[in-house]
């Protein structure tokens, strides 16, 4: 329990004698204070047994951060790269995370909740819209931990790639959308050896030549199925934002040059990306990119270095500045979000790709920031 202070209120009333006689038959106004006092009685024996029942909703809070170029409690680097020369760095880039408790295996008080309500670095929603049921919660743990092994393979392609190091890559079709101009001609399990007879030999190869097709324009694609080499030619689609695409879904699989180890057990989901990325090009690079200081941020990142948004960000940029930092790199996509929400103290400078956030950890590094994007209202 919190402290309970005896010191008396100057503006309350003052208390009635403990000896003053009182009437044992109440006239009208009585009864009507009386039934006020019962009244109220209702209503805080009520708060009392809400305060002390689980309530189903789940309290997001600021969560621990990471540094993904130090070390653990027993010396172990947390972002591990053999196979290839590392170099020390000088300063920190912290992952971010958020904390976030289930009503229905938690018990907090409802002050707890209204706290969430009204404070900055929380939030409350109900507990299924943001876990989901809590029946599923070893599925929804299972699919987060998957999330966080993917985002380092991610991670490491991303980086590698940035700094012009290819990855090869074996591209199978995972599945076909319900549009595409594909079905009938492309299968699942099906292995993208070339498109209009350029070959495809790693991730980046198959975006790199969908950016020089107009959408709608035909490609073809030469496949390897169980075998055999077959050639389908259909018509790309328009991903909403003048791209072509095949209208399929792939699964890379990587033949990694290098061995990236991440010794960091407690988190789960594919926000951490960037922060890995950025990482893994700072430890292989000779180039003191930090100059010493302490970046924080988030972001899921895709094998070809695009930075997504994720969320809880208003909690990460909180649980950053408790950390120390001074600034913190967001997702473009995740403005919206940061306007308005920057602890005091804090520089937030949006990143739409990885080449954007190696950009901004150079500048930070150096000095001078003024020609890093930042959010702004819409």
């Amino acid at each position: 329990m919190g402290r309970v202070t005896t010191d008396p209120d100057p503006l309350a009333p003052a208390e009635p004698d403990p000896f003053t006689p009182i009437e044992t038959e109440p006239g009208p106004g009585a009864r009507r204070d009386f039934t006020l006092a019962l009244t109220g009685l209702g209503a805080a024996l009520l708060l009392a047994v809400l305060s002390i029942l689980p309530a189903r909703f789940a309290i997001g809070m600021p969560g621990p951060t990471f540094d993904t170029l130090g070390t653990d409690e027993d010396g172990a680097a947390l972002v591990e790269i053999s196979g290839a020369p590392t170099y020390d760095a000088s300063g920190e880039l912290r992952l971010t995370t958020v904390s976030v408790a289930r009503g229905s295996s938690t018990w907090f008080s409802l002050g707890q909740v209204l706290r969430g309500w009204v404070a900055d670095d929380r939030y409350v929603q109900p507990e299924e819209a943001v876990l989901g049921d809590p029946e599923d919660s070893e599925q929804v743990e299972q699919e987060s931990q998957q999330q966080w092994v993917t985002s380092q393979e991610s991670a490491t392609v991303a980086a590698l790639t940035a700094l012009g190091q290819e990855v090869p890559a074996t591209i199978e079709v995972a599945a076909l959308t319900d549009t595409t101009n594909a079905d009938g001609l492309l299968e699942p399990g099906d292995v993208i050896t070339a498109v209009d007879g350029e070959p495809i030999d790693s991730y980046t190869d198959l975006f790199d030549y969908l950016e020089r097709v107009t959408p709608g324009d035909d490609v073809m694609v030469t496949v390897d199925r169980e075998g055999t080499s077959t050639d389908a030619t259909f018509a790309t689609l328009d991903d909403g934002a003048g791209n072509a695409v095949m209208g399929i879904y792939v699964e890379p699989h990587f033949e990694m040059p290098i061995d990236v180890t991440v010794q960091i057990d407690k988190v789960g989901g594919p926000s951490a990306g960037l922060m890995f990325s950025l990482a893994i090009m700072d430890k292989l690079t000779e180039k003191d990119e930090l100059g010493g200081a302490l970046v924080a941020g988030t972001g899921a990142i895709s094998a070809d270095g695009d930075v997504e948004p994720i969320g809880g960000i208003r909690m990460k940029m909180h649980g950053a500045r408790d950390a120390g930092a001074d600034w913190f790199l967001a997702p473009v996509e995740n403005c919206d979000e940061v306007v308005g929400n920057i602890p005091d103290g804090l520089n937030v400078f949006a990143v739409d790709d990885l080449d954007d956030g190696y950009a901004a950890i150079e500048a930070i590094g150096a000095g001078d920031t003024s020609g890093l994007a930042t959010c702004t209202a819409a």
